[in-house]
């Protein structure tokens, strides 16, 4: 009888020799199926719920430390006849010092992700622009149809965010700031930072909506307006959606300069150059 008529034989008998059983092993069948890996979730950044905390509250000692600095500097070098307060309110002293803070608080998110946790920044951020295409500036314009809510909404005839648009010069910086720091920051903190960790431990549309809130929030200080406060939160959905669809923070980037880009040239156009601010319906610009 030959060993592959009794399989209980490992070989064949040599004349001499006892047989040797050999044991059947249970789990043989077992250990050669593929186990399935674990699945992973969409989102897993390195960084937690604290660290962003950590960010946004430095983030806003930062912008009142610097301010108070910045306002200082130049009322002993720009305007030393002009009262404190009403320096701290020029627009120029409030961008610079907005400029300032931003990239103290950049540089603290590239020493969090890359010291701490020992991961490349635009990486862990997800700042992919091969998932990025220029026509999601379009995407962006298009956003700007969500302006038009401001027709059916109790929106305020003024705001302080109109003093940045009193002269032509502050109106240019503004408008400069409105389609490059302004986004960029905003993105890296909400979709970049606090999207992912959200993402982590609920389902995207919530993740989604729970970033585009406080975003909407924070710019209530702008404009002293709900209405305008749920336009920018409806902007800040679909900035979240498509963060959420490309997984990518260059995506939502490109976005967000669209539509800002979109309302300052709409802006421009129709107080001839910032000159004739009175000509200008109620325009609020986008979330900057």
């Amino acid at each position: 009888m030959s060993s592959s008529e009794n399989p209980q034989f490992e070989r064949p008998p040599v004349s001499g020799e006892t047989p040797t059983l050999s044991t059947p092993d249970p789990f043989a069948a077992a250990s050669i199926v593929p186990v399935p890996a674990a699945p992973q979730a969409m989102e897993n950044p390195v960084w937690n719920g604290w660290d962003v905390l950590l960010i946004a509250g430095l983030t806003v000692l930062t912008l009142i430390v610097v301010l108070i600095l910045t306002a200082g500097v130049a009322r002993g070098l720009v305007f030393p006849h002009t009262a404190f307060g009403d320096v701290l309110q020029k627009p120029i002293v409030s961008l610079l010092s907005q400029l300032f803070s931003y990239m103290l608080v950049a540089a603290y998110m590239v020493m969090l992700v890359e010291g701490k946790y020992h991961a490349p920044f635009l990486r862990a951020i997800r700042w992919n622009w091969r998932e990025s295409s220029p026509w999601l500036m379009g995407l962006g314009t298009l956003t700007v149809s969500l302006d038009m809510l401001a027709r059916y909404l109790p929106m305020p005839k003024t705001s302080p965010f109109d003093e940045f648009f009193a002269r032509p010069g502050d109106a240019y910086l503004i408008a400069a700031f409105a389609v490059t720091v302004g986004p960029l920051m905003e993105e890296l903190f909400f979709r970049g930072l606090l999207y992912p960790v959200l993402s982590r431990r609920i389902a995207a549309p919530g993740a989604v909506l729970l970033t585009a809130l406080p975003f909407g929030l924070m710019h209530y200080l702008q404009y002293r307006s709900w209405a305008a406060v749920l336009i920018v939160t409806l902007v800040g959905v679909v900035l979240g959606t498509v963060r959420a669809v490309t997984k990518s923070v260059a995506a939502s980037f490109l976005v967000h300069v669209g539509y800002n880009a979109t309302l300052m040239t709409l802006a421009a156009l129709a107080t001839d150059g910032f000159r004739h601010m009175e000509r200008a319906a109620v325009i609020y610009f986008g979330s900057l």
